[in-house]
């Protein structure tokens, strides 16, 4: 199995991914790419805009990736 299709499956089964969640269970450091791909192929995929507070108290932003599951 490919890093494409453990990000699908992963999507398939939880929330969402991240790019940390990404690079620490598939060890895939572009996810945005993978994301790119997916939505080629026509994975209705949505990013949801996070922020949280670093080690030294600065605010960080980053992406959480979601796939919209059909009903």
């Amino acid at each position: 199995m490919n890093k494409t299709q453990k990000v699908l499956e992963h999507l398939q089964n939880n929330t969402g991914i991240t790019s940390m969640d990404a690079f620490e269970l598939y060890g895939a450091t572009r996810l945005s790419a993978i994301i790119f791909n997916l939505r080629n192929r026509g994975y209705d995929i949505v990013n949801v805009d996070r922020d949280c507070v670093d080690r030294y108290g600065n605010t960080c932003h980053f992406v959480e990736y979601r796939l919209v599951k059909g009903e």
